[in-house]
């Protein structure tokens, strides 16, 4: 088997959970993708607990790969397998990391994927460093990072017990999606857009992950979970992260880890009456559900930003199920004109607006006002709209094939810090026991109208109330 010669590129990919359904939705197409680009030339081991041997994992993987990719390649696909082994046994048990570090011939430094519950990661973590395989390696690790403030630290020692900060890579696959990325590049690829982009001309952030379907048949674990377990703590908050940083001082994956962690730090701890709960009708009647569950599958709150730069500047932050569209984006809408030159007697012209929409499709939009053809001087809005994918070309990578070479590579920028982790539990905290009764709504419907009386964000995600004059 060959590997990468960098010094700092791992030279065995370890896969805990290889069985598992994460590893054949996400992990095994990803690997297959790195091949072909050539950044995953090291040797991997799959450990689970299955009575599997090393041929009924590559058909395993086979499958996997097929699945995602009907026009695979087999040469390609062959020389993937090629380099997998399987190991079955417990990762409670010391003999299972004494072969595995056989069958690395003791790799320098392994990149260790958990792709299992984290009650099973403090077994894995010992068992790794009884062969000194905590040493160098790295050991990517799956959100949700805890489930509250107190059981992320829990969660923290028990990485920490083994591993320096720097080895633990955690993994929110949100991070390595293009158009996240691209949001950011955005920002400070742009210097136009660095004068503007603060208290004094943006009035408002309103941020949505709506999807149009429900729980899946995943009702056991949704009622652990909820909405702002789900995706506001970590995916809507790493946005807000995003689009409210300051300037990185350089592109070490530090010093972009460093903003992120400032802006957490500006957003005091939410107040329960800023949070609007839902939950859809019909939510109860799911398998694994209780009949009396007050877990919301939807919320909508406002935060603030304590900082020179957003200081009064309302955040919205919406997500929930059943919705109207599947819809993700974020939205920044700027100050009105000081005086409505061009305005009609219906309504002012709407403030200007900049959306990224990530999904369904990936496109970047700036509404403008433009004047209506005609003898009277009216405007109305237009959007200059680019669409990501035929503007700038290529294939997107997928998020896990990125997160998985940068894990690979040594690349920490896009995987969540332990302080990061913290914060933004501490901002969600006081909201994740409810205080008040989760309201009901229909499915189909932007959520319970209460998030509509108490927040701009109307029935078009995105898209806020204009005024009339």
């Amino acid at each position: 088997m060959t590997t990468n010669r960098k010094d700092n590129y791992g030279d065995a990919f370890l896969l805990f959970g290889a069985t598992g359904d994460l590893a054949y939705k996400k992990i095994f197409p990803a690997l297959y993708e790195l091949t072909v680009q050539g950044r995953a030339d090291v040797p991997i081991v799959g450990i689970a607990r299955r009575d599997w041997t090393d041929d009924q994992l590559r058909e395993y993987i086979r499958e996997s790969v097929r699945e995602h990719n009907e026009q695979a390649d087999a040469d390609v696909l062959n020389q993937l397998c090629e380099r997998v082994r399987y190991l079955s046994g417990d990762y409670a048990e010391p003999a299972t990391f004494r072969r595995l570090a056989e069958l690395t011939n003791n790799a320098k430094l392994p990149v260790s994927f958990l792709a299992i519950p984290p009650d099973m990661f403090a077994d894995v973590v010992q068992g790794m460093a009884s062969v000194g395989m905590t040493d160098r390696g790295r050991v990517v690790v799956e959100k949700p990072f805890g489930r509250d403030l107190q059981s992320a630290r829990e969660l923290n020692l028990v990485l920490h017990s083994h591993l320096r900060e720097s080895q633990i890579f955690r993994i929110d696959h949100f991070l390595g999606k293009e158009p996240v990325q691209n949001m950011l590049v955005f920002r400070f690829a742009n210097s136009m857009l660095e004068p503007v982009w603060n208290r004094n001309h943006i009035s408002s952030v309103s941020i949505t992950m709506a999807e149009t379907f429900g729980v899946d048949g995943r009702g056991k674990f949704y009622e652990q979970v909820g909405a702002i377990r789900d995706v506001i703590q970590n995916h809507l908050l790493e946005m807000v992260a995003l689009l409210a940083m300051e300037p990185p001082s350089s592109n070490d994956p530090a010093a972009m880890r460093d903003e992120k962690v400032k802006v957490f730090k500006a957003i005091n701890a939410l107040d329960p009456e800023s949070v609007v709960r839902g939950q859809f009708e019909g939510y109860r009647a799911e398998e694994g559900v209780s009949p009396n569950s007050d877990v919301e599958t939807f919320a909508a709150l406002k935060l603030e930003i304590d900082s020179w730069r957003w200081a009064g500047v309302p955040f919205y932050l919406r997500a929930g199920k059943k919705l109207a569209k599947t819809v993700t984006e974020a939205v920044i809408e700027f100050k009105q004109p000081p005086r409505m030159l061009f305005a009609d007697k219906v309504a002012c012209p709407k403030p200007n607006r900049l959306q990224f929409r990530m999904k369904p499709d990936e496109t970047i939009t700036l509404n403008l006002q433009a004047k209506v053809p005609g003898m009277k001087m009216v405007s109305r809005d237009v959007d200059l709209s680019v669409d990501y994918e035929s503007a700038l070309g290529g294939n997107s990578l997928d998020a896990y094939e990125r997160l998985i070479a940068d894990a690979l590579s040594g690349d920490e920028g896009l995987f969540a810090r332990q302080d990061g982790v913290e914060e933004a539990w501490r901002i969600v905290e006081p909201i994740l026991r409810p205080t008040r009764y989760v309201r009901s709504y229909q499915a189909g419907t932007w959520g319970p109208e209460a998030a509509n009386m108490y927040f701009p964000l109307v029935h078009e995600a995105g898209s806020l109330a204009g005024q009339k004059c």
